[in-house]
């Protein structure tokens, strides 16, 4: 059955995104806030808005809540967004249960890819390569011992279970860091995804990071947008992506696009998800050896730059999809569909302030003054304005910049970014 009221359980820019994709389908839209919250754009842009009991990140992560508020306002369906619930079986299971549907993967593929080890396992049984690590959740001992076992020069990641983003992520190279890289990464994860279960892998010491855009049906078709280059970050955190991924050799594109529809496919994955993969950037070629590390199994933050390249809405795709639409019926059989149109590149607007020693903290403040670029090929994705009082309970994500150039020339994508950036005026901030 065809979506027709929507709850959005998430806040911020990505739930302005959700009503706004809703709103061109014809749905109504419901936005939900904590008693902190009030303010947030969001609650303005859907269609209503209902308050949530608790403040703070709590509140959007309380699964009765969110139900009988989507049960309350006569919603059909509810979209978690990313962050928060987005790759929660349990708030799909509670959909499910009082007859919601849930936009976003099944109950089996949110079990899947929310446990590492298995999909690892999962990997290796699609003939999709894997780095070495962990079969599942590690002690610190245990993780001590995988070091060991690397050698000298070994070093390795320490990964949450739970979910991605970068929370609850850190290399450790020397042993001697290990108990303390630990225990603010089991923090980390308890508190980002209320699971501060920890495994292991390899560290990989450069490397490209590629991910792949899979879409599914529930028929069975699964189908790519293409690749996203993420690998300039900071602390394991994504800043910059980029779609396509520059330079990348067109038959280790291929290889790693097909390795990503082969284990969709394999695991009947529907809906939207990201297949992310390492690869060795010491030994780039068209036979440079990649490495599957996780599946986002939900919305990603710069879904924008493949919407950007491919014109293809993908949250009105999720939408489409989880009210029973095929692929082909979205018009996205067809593998042109997955072909680029020049380059696009998100920037990521973050409220922090610099520190002394150089530390990188989250920051705040009152929004005096909030004025977007605009422009042919630039589109920007926000929640900020003039007067607004942002809240320090939740992420310091305050905006994305996305610039699209039509030509060849990553270069134009690049100068374009640049000015978009440089004509974006925020004051407020601390």
């Amino acid at each position: 059955m065809p979506v027709r009221s929507l709850l959005i359980a998430n806040r911020g820019e990505i739930a302005i995104r959700i009503a706004r994709a809703a709103a061109d389908l014809g749905i109504r839209s419901v936005a939900v806030y904590s008693q902190d919250d009030a303010e947030s754009l969001h609650t303005r842009i859907a269609d209503e808005a209902v308050a949530l009991d608790g403040r703070g990140v709590p509140a959007y992560l309380d699964i009765d809540a969110i139900v009988a508020a989507a049960v309350e306002a006569g919603c059909d369906a509810i979209h978690p967004g990313y962050g928060f619930l987005a790759e929660n079986a349990g708030l799909a299971r509670a959909c499910a249960d009082a007859g919601i549907t849930f936009v976003g993967p099944s109950v089996a593929n949110l079990e899947l890819f929310g446990d590492k080890g298995r999909a690892r396992t999962a990997a290796a049984e699609a003939d999709v390569p894997t780095i070495p690590g962990s079969a599942g959740a590690v002690t610190e001992d245990e993780a001590a011992e995988f070091l060991a076992g690397l050698g000298e020069g070994g070093a390795i990641m320490l990964k949450a279970v739970a979910g991605g983003g970068g929370r609850g992520t850190r290399a450790v190279q020397d042993a001697a860091e290990l108990a303390d890289t630990y225990a603010r990464c089991r923090s980390e994860a308890a508190s980002a995804f209320g699971d501060g279960a920890l495994y292991v892998e390899q560290y990989l010491p450069r490397a490209r990071h590629i991910e792949v855009q899979i879409v599914g049906d529930r028929h069975g078709a699964v189908a790519h947008l293409g690749e996203r280059d993420c690998s300039v970050q900071r602390r394991y955190q994504k800043i910059i992506e980029v779609a396509p991924s520059p330079n990348l050799p067109a038959d280790l594109r291929n290889r790693i696009t097909n390795a990503a529809v082969r284990f969709a496919s394999r695991v009947g994955y529907d809906n939207l998800g990201t297949f992310e993969f390492l690869v060795d950037a010491s030994r780039m070629g068209e036979d440079a050896p990649f490495y599957f590390i996780e599946t986002n199994a939900r919305l990603q933050v710069e879904h924008t730059v493949t919407e950007a390249v491919t014109g293809v809405d993908l949250v009105q795709t999720q939408l489409r999809i989880a009210g029973g639409e095929s692929l082909a019926d979205a018009g996205l059989a067809d593998p042109a569909a997955a072909t680029p149109h020049g380059y696009a590149i998100q920037a990521r607007v973050n409220m922090e302030t610099i520190t002394a020693s150089g530390d990188v903290r989250p920051s705040g403040g009152l929004l005096t003054s909030y004025d977007a670029p605009s422009g042919p090929g630039v589109r920007t994705d926000g929640f900020g304005y003039a007067g607004y009082r942002t809240s320090p309970s939740f992420d310091s994500l305050l905006a994305k910049v996305i610039a699209q150039a039509p030509s060849t020339d990553f270069e134009d994508a690049v100068s374009r970014v640049q000015r978009a950036l440089s004509e974006f005026r925020i004051e407020g901030v601390e």
